[in-house]
């Protein structure tokens, strides 16, 4: 039997055939392909700009997979029996448990809103892993360690710097605390989420969401970067050594996918370890997801503290061998976030904020020393410290998901019976608060809430004396200080002190297109201070002054 001959474009053409079952790209229709035939059309333009938007936006709180953490998981299941108007109600209007309103803001269009219902119905995408190989390729040493300064070459005071990230920018504005005035503005990663200081006060790391890291050298005639690298596709969290004899020697960045974190030298960037965190849960269930959420550096011994959310692990890496690694893991409990150190540096609390805890590190034993229970998605950011009237030392925390805050106690010897257990819990403006923050030289405690839909709650903060927690809050209205031009959200997020401790600082989050501001308020009088504007502060958020994050004072 003559065999057939097919023409000449078509083997090429058949190669291009999608190779992964219920994905396809490119259709001759100009349709997105789902597996599922239930899920909303879409076209592969929208596909593409809605996977933007959600790492944007989304994936934070709902993972990259869409299975949930400091969000409700949104996977197929789950989005297909909600709908596309119950999801588009949802997404415009947000909800008092920490979803923003993301079409009421301005955020997002009407036409953004029913894209992002749609997407969401779609099975979510699987990015690619990202090696240690891949780290190396994109490593740039700017500007070499041979070639940097030997002492501080500027009149800065760099103890009251802020690093201030401008999140849609993908920059970071380095503002003198002293003067008010912007010293540099920094291209850096998208959205940078924190600013860490290395433990000399020399290196600031920036990482953005991205997973870009940023190194900048401080003693510089203008501080700016000198060295860089992506360490995966999606990342939150970096660190540095600060154990006696290994100052400014390492550097840790923990990603969100893939997940796993990567160990650099402190100097440079240059990637040297790289370790996955997938694995079982606390519960004994595989997890392909297990993000790193957040990073410490111990006090007490040559250890990162590395919080994996969707397990629950806290594992405790040694860092005096990285040839012959060695981890002690911590079962806590599961969907770690954010925390930070008591008063005395040697306890590490953080929010398992889907499970309504806090996990409590003994980070010179090495062991869990309490689970905590509090209220609805805890988010501390680091916390705050103060000595209450009543019961000692505590630790607060505000949250997502309802309006109270909880004050957790933190001296298990001078007030043993009051240690690891929620001694008060205040009620504060609404749900929706990312910050709670204090000083060890105020009487004041801030808590913001920029996530509530209610514009007056995201509009304002509420700030308690500490010497009279019953009395209730005072209500800021630092937005209508700002005075700011144009429409769409005006969030004010996450107090920060400057080093004295008698100023608190205080981002006015706009959009993009529109004016932002940084506002000082004055923390004996709770009086404007100062109002920074400039058309380059670009949607401003985290601030972190050099002193206290070098210090961990908060």
């Amino acid at each position: 039997m003559k065999a057939r001959r097919f023409p000449r474009w078509i083997l090429p053409a058949l190669a291009l055939l999608p190779l992964v079952v219920g994905q396809a790209y490119a259709a001759d229709d100009g349709l997105h392909k789902n597996a599922n035939p239930k899920a909303p059309k879409m076209t592969e333009a929208e596909f593409t700009k809605a996977r933007q938007i959600y790492f944007e936006r989304c994936a934070g709180c709902h993972g990259v997979l869409r299975k949930g953490a400091t969000g409700k998981p949104l996977t197929p299941d789950i989005t297909l029996e909600r709908g596309s108007e119950y999801l588009k109600t949802f997404i415009k209007y947000g909800s008092p448990a920490g979803m923003p309103n993301w079409g009421t803001s301005g955020d997002f269009t009407d036409e953004e809103v029913d894209l992002m219902a749609r997407y969401v119905q779609q099975e979510p995408p699987t990015p690619p892993e990202y090696s240690l190989a891949d780290m190396e390729k994109s490593y740039k040493e700017l500007v070499p360690v041979s070639k940097r300064p030997t002492r501080k070459m500027n009149k800065l005071n760099l103890d009251n710097l802020f690093s201030v990230t401008l999140r849609d920018a993908g920059e970071v504005a380095l503002i003198d605390g002293d003067s008010k005035k912007i010293i540099n503005i920094i291209k850096t990663g998208y959205a940078v989420h924190i600013s860490r200081m290395s433990a000399s006060g020399r290196y600031l790391f920036v990482i953005g969401r991205d997973a870009k890291i940023d190194l900048i050298d401080l003693w510089m005639p203008v501080p700016d970067r000198v060295a860089e690298v992506k360490v995966g596709l999606e990342a939150r969290s970096v660190e540095t050594s600060k154990f006696k004899g290994y100052e400014d020697k390492y550097a840790i960045a923990g990603t969100y996918w893939p997940p796993q974190y990567v160990i650099m030298e402190g100097s440079t960037l240059k990637p040297l370890k790289i370790v996955s965190t997938r694995g079982m849960t606390v519960d004994g269930e595989y997890h392909p997801e297990p993000r790193v959420a957040s990073i410490a550096a111990s006090h007490y011994r040559p250890e990162f503290v590395v919080n994996a959310k969707e397990t629950g692990k806290i594992m405790m890496v040694d860092y005096t061998d990285l040839k012959n690694l060695k981890t002690t893991t911590i079962d806590s409990a599961k969907f770690l976030h954010d925390g930070g150190f008591d008063s005395t540096g040697r306890y590490f609390l953080v929010a398992a904020n889907a499970s309504n805890k806090v996990a409590v590190v003994d980070t010179k034993e090495d062991k869990l020393a309490a689970l905590v229970d509090v209220g609805k998605t805890p988010h501390p950011g680091r916390g705050a410290n103060f000595v209450h009237p009543k019961f000692g030392p505590v630790w607060a925390t505000s949250h997502l998901g309802d309006d109270t805050i909880s004050l957790i106690g933190t001296d298990p010897v001078k007030h043993k019976a009051s240690a690891w257990k929620v001694v008060e819990t205040l009620k504060g403006q609404g749900g929706g608060s990312l910050f709670i923050k204090t000083n060890p030289k105020s009487k004041n405690l801030w808590v913001d809430t920029p996530l509530n839909p209610d514009a007056k709650l995201n509009q304002s903060v509420a700030v308690f004396d500490i010497s009279k927690l019953q009395s209730g809050y005072e209500v800021l209205p630092i937005v209508e200080w700002a005075q700011l031009k144009g429409a769409g959200a005006k969030r004010v997020v996450q107090a920060e002190y400057n080093q004295a401790g008698d100023e608190v600082w205080f981002s006015v989050w706009g959009t993009k297109d529109q004016e932002s501001a940084l506002v000082v308020v004055d923390d004996k009088t709770r009086k404007l201070k100062a109002v920074i504007k400039d058309p380059k502060l670009i949607t401003p958020t985290g601030k972190f002054n050099v002193h206290n994050t070098q210090h961990d004072v908060y």
